[in-house]
């Protein structure tokens, strides 16, 4: 017979951690989520060999620098269009197009060596040159997210969220990473040959990820808000009025989630049908939009100063590190990252989304800075695994905040927004970074990354400390309506 005190214990752990959150979640919910995991692993196997691949076809740093540039300024645009839209051309529809640009690019990437074909193929396609997300994926899902779940699970699914996709990033370095080695050692294998081969597991990820598209059902799809009320309108008032930024020492628990309703048949369209309509963004919201782009800049433009695929290239010139080892190294920073994501979750509950944004930022920005500077290479692992614990803690608060602050109706356009602005600020990061590369001075973007997070961090607190979500506001107005009636 079970301890009835152990029972509790594990079922207190459990929803501190969000486990029932992920558990009870919709399955629309778990299938976005496998579709994460999918897509970040794709990017794992990628990041790890993309500037090594680059570097083996003879492409001097300058120009890698200038690929990784062109990469996200095409992702720029093709993002922007693409989440602008997507509640109009379906959710599910732009998801299984990303898909199949992932297949595209890692076909070419797999049977081309050619400099401008590679370039015209991750402008156009889908690559990850830093491992983090690229294109409207994250955009889209996120808002359908925080459209399928009551808002009082937000924080915890977001949590979940990112703890998936970081696993798949950590689980698809260290298999891309003893692969290519061991394809190595086959008679007359070249590191050339043993890159196109992953180029080819990235595009079968791919179409594996298309497939998984198809499977969503029509809850993803955005429901017109001046037409049908959203069936989860009444629940914006828990996480973002009284979590974004207070503790909830004094606040009381939140109200259980009411029934879904049906969604009207006049918006149960099938993934291929096509609907054009533009979005808008209140003007009330611009100027949180404006503050969010400000700071997020900054946080992006050190991102792209510092990607994986650069920090891969630093370590293996520096250190002369294998490629096994490389695999391992940042499986083990990836799975740090991943487990620190479900420690957000009690956290922000206690403190509040926003100082657990700044307060678990802060440290991974300093410890960044420390990685190039000692000469023992298993110091400066060890900086960077210090780095990885507290790196992720902020996402998945951060997304909550976000979704918190913006209406449900904008939710898409604003967060295509942010991430257009975010991957046009790591364009730039990354660009300079080719430059310092070539300089033979790379250590200096780990310095300048490090300051520029740590700027960011205190800009949040200053700028957002006291702010209220914006579904707090909403849901006063409408219960103001429902006593004066």
């Amino acid at each position: 017979m079970a301890n009835p005190k152990h029972s509790t214990l594990l079922s207190k752990l459990a929803s501190e951690l969000g486990v029932h959150s992920i558990v009870h979640s919709s399955p629309d919910t778990k299938i976005l989520c496998l579709q994460r995991f999918i897509r970040l692993f794709a990017y794992g196997t990628s990041t790890l060999i993309l500037v090594l691949y680059l570097s083996s076809l003879g492409i001097s740093n300058g120009r890698i620098g200038l690929f990784m540039t062109l990469t996200l300024l095409g992702d720029v645009m093709i993002s922007f269009l693409l989440t602008m839209f997507a509640d109009g051309v379906g959710r599910r529809r732009i998801l299984g197009a990303g898909g199949g640009l992932m297949a595209m690019s890692g076909i070419v990437f797999m049977l081309s060596g050619h400099y401008w074909v590679l370039v015209g193929a991750s402008i156009l396609g889908v690559i990850s040159p830093s491992g983090n997300e690229i294109g409207p994926f994250r955009a889209i899902e996120e808002s359908t997210l925080a459209q399928l779940e009551p808002s009082a699970n937000r924080n915890d699914i977001f949590a979940w969220y990112g703890l998936i996709g970081t696993a798949g990033t950590a689980t698809g370095t260290i298999i891309c990473g003893w692969l290519v080695e061991e394809l190595q050692r086959l008679n007359g294998w070249t590191p050339n040959r043993a890159y196109r081969v992953m180029f080819g597991v990235y595009a079968f990820l791919g179409l594996v990820k298309m497939c998984l598209s198809f499977l969503l059902t029509k809850n993803c799809e955005h429901i017109p808000p001046n037409k049908h009320e959203h069936p989860d309108s009444s629940e914006m008032n828990t996480l973002e009025a009284e979590t974004l930024l207070s503790s909830d020492e004094a606040s009381s628990p939140p109200p259980s989630p009411k029934p879904r309703k049906p969604l009207p048949a006049s918006i149960s369209k099938s993934p291929f049908s096509l609907s054009l309509t533009f979005p808008t963004i209140r003007p009330s919201t611009i100027p949180i939009l404006l503050k969010l782009c400000l700071l997020f800049s900054l946080d992006s433009l050190a991102s792209g100063l510092i990607p994986a695929s650069w920090i891969t290239y630093f370590f293996t010139r520096k250190f002369s590190l294998p490629a096994s080892t490389l695999g391992t190294l940042f499986f083990t920073t990836a799975l740090l990252s991943a487990l620190s994501n479900l420690l957000a979750c009690p956290l922000a509950k206690r403190i509040g989304l926003l100082r657990t944004m700044v307060f678990t930022h802060l440290p991974s920005a300093l410890f960044l800075a420390l990685v190039p500077l000692p000469s023992d290479r298993f110091l400066a692992m060890t900086f960077l695994a210090l780095r990885a614990c507290t790196q992720s803690m902020d996402q998945a608060p951060r997304q909550a905040f976000l979704a918190g602050a913006v209406g449900e109706g904008e939710r898409t356009a604003v967060m295509g927004v942010v991430n257009v602005v975010k991957t046009g600020s790591q364009s730039v990061g990354m660009g300079a970074s080719g430059g310092l590369a070539g300089g033979g001075v790379l250590w200096v973007a780990f310095l300048v990354a490090g300051g520029l997070k740590a700027g960011y961090d205190l800009g949040m607190l200053w700028l957002f400390l006291g702010a209220r979500g914006r579904g707090s506001e909403e849901d006063e107005d409408e219960e103001g309506g429902e006593e004066r009636g």
